[in-house]
């Protein structure tokens, strides 16, 4: 998947890391949130990137550690890295909710479980609402945290205001 790609090779344009490092620094910025991507896909994808010969890696061991291979962009993965940042850019831009699969069968549901549904969705979008805002009070003053990262959570954040505000409209409708 090539936004994987683009995820894994732009952490190791940045900095080599061993997988484990690139799967913790998915976390910590909360990209899974907003890009799907998972902790085995982290672990075959560089796996892959290696075999294209995109990545390579060399083992390092640090004290009592043990030995793990840190991975780096070869001058390959250095231009996939740029073909895939035109090519992903270029797209059409598409927001992929997988709760509208729920709204657009509501009515095929009585209407207190469609009210259920709607519920139970609302309380999502406030939840990861909720998280968001701690972890831009968190991370908004972090000069280690890029600005592109900020960003992106300020726009998740737009996004969640705006789908709660939808979400009370689709109440008031049922």
């Amino acid at each position: 998947m090539a936004t994987i790609d683009l995820i894994v090779l732009g952490i190791l344009k940045k900095e080599p890391l061993g997988a484990y490092d690139i799967q913790k620094l998915v976390e910590y910025r909360n990209i899974s949130k907003w890009v799907k991507i998972s902790t085995p896909s982290i672990y075959k994808k560089v796996i892959q990137l290696e075999e294209k010969g995109l990545i390579k890696s060399h083992i390092e061991k640090e004290g009592k550690m043990p030995e793990k291979a840190v991975y780096t962009l070869t001058d390959r993965g250095e231009k996939e890295f740029e073909r895939l940042m035109l090519e992903i850019s270029e797209k059409s831009v598409n927001i992929y909710l997988d709760f509208n699969a729920v709204v657009v069968n509501l009515d095929s549901l009585p209407p207190q479980e469609q009210k259920t549904c709607i519920t139970n969705i609302e309380s999502n979008i406030k939840e990861l609402n909720a998280h968001l805002a701690q972890n831009i009070a968190e991370k908004q003053n972090r000069p280690d945290i890029p600005e592109t990262a900020k960003a992106v959570m300020y726009q998740q954040f737009l996004l969640l205001q705006a789908l709660e505000k939808w979400i009370a409209s689709v109440k008031e409708s049922l």
